[in-house]
């Protein structure tokens, strides 16, 4: 809605997060002056450094402090001596599954000006969406180790799949493709894991049932990374549980010829909590501070930002405004150009 300000609670993190925010932001800023919409920002400390020095990722209160926002923009987070699953814990999870961020999406196309490492994947033709499953599955809290360092030591790691968890995702799914090209397909292991993936399958074909416009196809999960990289445009959604569908975005982010212009949202559909959205790199230690990071994938996840709060034409303008700046050959090193973070932003800017 034209004159609304809409506060965005921001979260750089760590590395080169703290780099590629500040493109976002100007250009959401940008945009929205064109469109009546502006942003007030609420920046967060939180990270591993904030780790390092007082034990947590971010506050007890945290969540509560940014609850009331209508959107979360998040750089990145990692940094060496702090472990993944420390800063994934303790910070990104929590986000995701208090505000019921229960899909996680992830739009993949070969762009112009990115080659794809594949000869056969071209600009115009591999253009799909990962919906995948962001709560529940398996990435559970469920399990335990048992007699460490001992020989009989052991781990146990439970995965929970709920009738209502692959209702909802598979839901989403559908009236996704609906809107696209008319085709999911399925993401299992139906023939291995032998409890919850038939529970998966059979879910997933129930809801199919309920939307007879879109065609459904199961996969099991490694024959569908290889079709991904033999036939990558054959694919319009793919459907997958959180493990398969973390794996499964990145593999065609790099079909795609770069995991640095990747960006994904963790959506509440309902829209009763804030939504995040962030780039699928990590935090980069190597090039942090060198003025060499590629800022299109926060600017993408901004573009996703604008959709999600009910302005599809701006966002729609900053990914034509990408894809033309790749097209005309601006862009970063990583993409084998010669532009900095800040020369790139500039440029695209002026392109808005």
């Amino acid at each position: 809605m034209a004159g609304t300000t809409y506060r965005i609670a921001l979260v750089p993190g760590d590395g080169i997060g703290q780099e590629v925010v500040p493109p976002a932001t100007a250009v959401l800023d940008a945009v929205g002056r064109r469109h009546g919409i502006s942003f007030a920002y609420d920046e967060f400390d939180w990270s591993c450094e904030r780790y390092a020095h007082e034990g947590a990722m971010m506050p007890a209160d945290g969540l509560d402090r940014i609850r009331s926002h209508d959107a979360i923009l998040l750089g990145a987070v990692g940094w060496p001596g702090v472990p993944d699953h420390v800063s994934l814990w303790g910070l990104l999870i929590p986000i995701r599954r208090a505000f019921a961020q229960y899909v996680n999406l992830r739009p993949i196309a070969v762009l112009d000006g990115v080659p794809s490492p594949l000869t056969g994947a071209k600009p115009g033709e591999v253009d799909f969406v990962v919906v995948r499953e962001n709560a529940e599955g398996e990435y559970s809290e469920i399990g335990g180790r048992m007699n460490r360092g001992l020989p009989s030591e052991l781990a146990v790691q439970e995965a929970v799949f709920t009738r209502a968890g692959i209702t909802r995702i598979a839901d989403y799914a559908f009236t996704l493709a609906e809107s696209r090209r008319g085709h999911v397909t399925s993401a299992t292991k139906s023939n291995g894991i032998v409890h919850t993936m038939p529970f998966w399958d059979e879910v997933v074909a129930e809801r199919a049932a309920a939307h007879p416009g879109v065609a459904l196809r199961t996969e099991h999960i490694d024959a569908l990374a290889a079709k991904l990289v033999l036939r990558p445009a054959d694919f319009d959604v793919i459907v997958a549980s959180n493990l398969f569908g973390d794996i499964l975005s990145d593999l065609a982010a790099a079909v795609a010829g770069s995991i640095g212009i990747a960006p994904s949202g963790n959506l509440n559909p309902e829209r009763e909590f804030p939504s995040m959205f962030e780039p699928v790199h990590g935090s980069a230690p190597d090039i942090a501070g060198k003025d060499l990071a590629n800022p299109l994938g926060a600017i993408w996840s901004a573009a996703m930002l604008l959709d999600h709060l009910g302005h599809p034409e701006a966002g729609a303008e900053v990914v034509g405004a990408m894809r033309a700046q790749l097209a005309d050959g601006v862009r970063t090193r990583d993409l084998g150009g010669t532009a900095g973070t800040a020369e790139f932003t500039r440029a695209l800017l002026d392109r808005l």
